[in-house]
């Protein structure tokens, strides 16, 4: 669940929680869709014989789907190339017989061997608020397309969808948020209105805010599959992907061979006060293994100590400062105080090498290293209007707000970190003034069956990321508990969502489709702590 994007080792991607900045991928369809949705006779039933998936057209109730052109995205991607693409047209909200129609961009990219095994499998973005398409890449260095066909829709609201849902203006405010004092009421009342802006920008285009969710995408996969005529196949959700994949399991398991989900987020426990718990995780993963490495432990003695006093610290006294980023020459002002620290760290997980020597460097007067890491992340120019905020707060004000109390991010973080002084407690990792922004977004609750926990009998891989300060390693045992054919595995050092920078895991899923029933795990045993690296 990504409120803004984060780097990772290795390769980018994008992470899960909330909206913000980032780089993703596709290219919006213009212009709104007025037609209702109507029931329509099934249509071009199934492909023809050997016929590959996504060249028939083909309507089963109110969802159409139709072969046509790529949706373009922001740069080529060469993944897409030999894509066989076209759209879904579904009803925006199907509680409303008169609802208009939406359109969702479509990408299969084929898989490398000459006889696909007949169960594609379908990838399920992050965010809330990512777009599937863009992330081609991430699928195919992943492997996931060596026997199968990989199937890519852009979730309803994102990038590559009509309508899009996209607000420029919350971007930019992100990248102004780096010269605020993180949580001060004054940067929250900026928050807030940003928020508001882009609320009203949407609901003037007639858009359902009420609509976008995880029961009507969810839905919207499952018409995928009869449109495409599909009769079994497999999902593999990353980060905010796993959300959806969890509610796709209890509420449409027909037709669904396995499950890898990656980077969990149980819809049963998403909300603040767990983001404190993975940020935990995460970080004392991360702090232990420096302190298992002798050269590491002697440079940077008791590192999580350092780092909860810099929080008291800079909450009471925050630094400012001034950096360049990599291209633009323009000053960039910096305001670290607790809230920064913490936010920072999170992310920062993604490049635990370096995390010792910035703690260090900020602890001993210089702050240049995490100010150019931090506004580097929030002011990049490629996450300006990529992301869908209109979906991340549909998920957000309707399956998370209404179901926790509003003091949940302070009960949470008093319960991990004690210590850290109220007002950084009180604004969950990634995830500041959620109750205040969804007041502003103000739809409907979701029904309170959305926070029920799956229980299923289909065969899933739980992965996760021992460094995973976004969603805690536990959520894998935990979903596991009511998931009876689950395998749990663990990738130590290895940030949230392990298949984009783990040659071990990306394995481990591959195995896993191949026979969901004994994924092969053997590379875990050769896995090694990455080198921190040690100032003189």
């Amino acid at each position: 669940m990504t409120r803004h994007h984060t780097p990772r080792r290795r390769r980018t991607v994008r992470r899960l929680l909330g909206p913000s900045a980032g780089i993703a991928a596709g290219l919006l369809v213009t212009g709104l869709l007025a037609a209702p949705a109507r029931a329509q006779a099934p249509t071009d039933v199934s492909p023809g014989p050997g016929a590959p998936i996504g060249t028939t057209a083909r309507t089963v109730g109110d969802a159409r789907f139709a072969p046509g052109p790529c949706p373009e995205t922001v740069e080529p991607i060469e993944e897409l190339k030999d894509a066989r693409c076209g759209t879904l047209t579904v009803p925006e909200n199907r509680a409303r017989p008169s609802s208009r129609t939406i359109r969702l961009g479509v990408a299969i990219v084929p898989a490398v061997a000459e006889t696909p095994k007949p169960d594609p499998i379908v990838w399920l973005a992050g965010g809330p608020g990512d777009d599937a398409v863009g992330e081609a890449k991430m699928a195919v260095d992943g492997g996931l397309n060596r026997d199968r066909d990989v199937i890519l829709m852009s979730q309803r609201g994102t990038y590559s969808a009509d309508p899009e849902l996209l607000c420029p203006n919350v971007d930019e405010f992100n990248g102004q948020v780096v010269g605020l004092v993180y949580d001060a009421p004054s940067t929250e009342r900026l928050h807030v209105g940003a928020t508001k802006a882009c609320r009203d920008k949407l609901a003037a285009r007639g858009v359902d805010l009420g609509a976008y969710n995880d029961t009507e995408s969810a839905a919207d996969y499952a018409d995928l599959r009869t449109a495409l005529g599909i009769k079994q196949w497999n999902l593999y959700g990353i980060s905010y992907g796993t959300h959806l994949a969890l509610v796709s399991m209890r509420l449409h398991p027909e037709g669904l061979r396995s499950v890898g989900i990656d980077g969990i987020l149980p819809p049963s426990r998403s909300g603040s006060a767990a983001t404190w718990s993975s940020f935990r995780q995460g970080i004392d993963g991360l702090f232990k293994a420096c302190a298992d490495q002798p050269a590491c432990n002697e440079r940077y003695p008791n590192l999580r100590g350092t780092f909860e006093k810099l929080v008291g610290d800079l909450e009471a006294e925050p630094v400012t400062t001034t950096v360049t980023v990599p291209g633009s020459d323009k000053p960039v002002k910096v305001v670290i105080d607790g809230g920064t620290l913490v936010n920072w760290l999170t992310s920062a997980t993604h490049t635990a090498e370096a995390v010792p020597l910035s703690i260090d460097e900020l602890a001993n007067g210089n702050p240049e290293r995490i100010a150019r890491q931090w506004a580097g992340w929030r002011t990049n120019p490629k996450g300006i209007g990529v992301v869908s905020h209109g979906l991340a707060y549909g998920v957000f004000c309707s399956e998370w707000t209404p179901y926790e109390s509003e003091d949940a991010a302070l009960q949470g973080g008093q319960e991990e970190f004690p210590s850290f002084p109220a007002s950084v407690q009180a604004q969950a990792p990634l995830l500041t003034f959620l109750h205040p922004d969804c007041d502003a977004w103000n739809i409907p609750a979701a029904d309170r069956s959305i926070r029920d926990v799956t229980t299923s009998d289909i065969p899933t891989l739980a992965l996760s990321g021992a460094f995973d300060a976004q969603t805690g390693a536990d959520n894998g045992p935990y979903v596991a508990r009511t998931l009876s054919r689950a395998a749990v595995v663990t990738i130590p050092y290895e940030p949230h969502v392990v298949i984009a920078t783990s040659k071990c895991a990306q394995e481990i899923a591959v195995s896993f489709f191949e026979t969901p029933e004994a994924p092969k795990t053997e590379c875990l045993k050769s896995l090694e702590a990455p080198a921190f690296e040690i100032a003189p």
